[in-house]
């Protein structure tokens, strides 16, 4: 046997990777109900959605960083910010919890306008992979052609989303990180900081992340050293944000990149786009298809219980619940933004 089939041996065995999880619950689903039959306000649309899915307490929060199982599953928050800076909330829209997953939008935010459309293409790749986020299957069946992506797969599975990492300019771990801080920070409109438990937690458990590093390293898709590479992926999902953050990042994203709080030029049109485009596609986890069928609007979720849409050229909505489905997305989340979004009729295929 091969040293390169030793190492994937390793990873099909070892444990789930640092910001993902999947657990025995129940999906979300969108709820089947008549339009109102008057026209109902952002402020309406978000109580409602609160008020419908508080008493909810299907999902579990993710067990293997001891930080998110401690976490209160009886928080919810709801936030609306469209993109002339208006904000609608409902619960606990300013309580802080760990990014996870939903950072990776933010660091390719950065990578995509330094590195072109081509080049992110090219290194990483930009689809669905199909398989768990953070598979090595994937990485090997990209390797040997069997799709149409470079290993990496997509910068949102975890194999893309270190890749990604990889390719954040700077001369020292430090250096780096302040690029990915500051870059969130931006699309926040406030400065974020570390949440140094999840991050040590994280570290201490991170052997899958680290092989996967090595496995796009001995393929030529890792563009930095893999051991730094993976330290700074786990500060980028580690750092603390709000509902009320998640909410004006995502408007900044609907806005083409100007933060409707700040005005900020933060990114250009044209990488919101794209961004945009990767999160209708492989947002949630592997239930992305059945999020962009039912509700139709990019998403991105991370196991902190997390979850932003984005309606371009509108808003975003952003919830905390940390409650999640087997796929790893906040229960109480979908269901909210997808009542909110039936509510006021949003949709990126609609006509009108």
């Amino acid at each position: 046997m091969t040293k390169q089939k030793s190492s994937l041996e390793y990873l099909s065995i070892v444990s789930i990777a640092s910001c993902v999880f999947f657990g025995p619950t129940q999906a979300a689903t969108a709820r089947d109900v008549p339009l109102p039959t008057h026209t109902i306000t952002i402020q309406e649309a978000v109580n409602r959605a609160y008020n419908d899915y508080k008493s909810n307490t299907d999902g579990s929060n993710a067990s293997y960083i001891p930080y998110l199982e401690k976490a209160n599953t009886k928080l919810y928050g709801i936030v609306v910010v469209t993109i002339d800076g208006k904000i609608f909330k409902a619960g606990d829209a300013d309580y802080f919890f760990p990014v996870e997953s939903i950072s990776k939008v933010f660091t390719l935010a950065h990578v995509l306008k330094i590195q072109g459309a081509n080049n992110l293409k090219n290194k990483i790749g930009v689809n669905a992979t199909g398989l768990p986020f953070n598979s090595a299957l994937a990485i090997e069946l990209n390797n040997d052609k069997l799709t149409g992506s470079p290993p990496p797969g997509n910068p949102l599975v975890n194999a893309g989303a270190i890749a990604t990492a990889s390719l954040v300019e700077g001369k020292s771990l430090e250096e780096k990180w302040n690029t990915v801080i500051k870059t969130a920070s931006a699309f926040a409109g406030r400065p974020l900081t570390l949440n140094k438990d999840v991050y040590d937690s994280e570290m201490a458990d991170n052997q899958h992340n680290l092989a996967i590093a090595i496995l796009l390293k001995s393929y030529h898709y890792l563009y930095a050293d893999s051991a730094e590479t993976i330290d700074l992926y786990t500060r980028e999902c580690s750092y603390n944000v709000t509902a009320k953050d998640l909410a004006v990042m995502g408007a900044t994203l609907a806005n083409g990149g100007n933060n409707p709080l700040t005005h900020q030029n933060v990114t250009d049109e044209e990488t919101s786009m794209r961004v945009l485009a990767v999160m209708a596609t492989a947002g949630l986890y592997n239930t992305s298809g059945e999020w962009l069928y039912n509700v139709g609007l990019p998403a991105k979720s991370g196991v902190g219980g997390g979850i932003v849409a984005v309606v371009p050229g509108k808003m975003a909505i952003a919830v905390y619940s940390s409650p999640l489905d087997a796929a790893g997305n906040s229960v109480r989340g979908q269901l909210a933004i997808q009542s909110i979004a039936h509510d006021l009729g949003i949709n990126i295929f609609k006509n009108k």
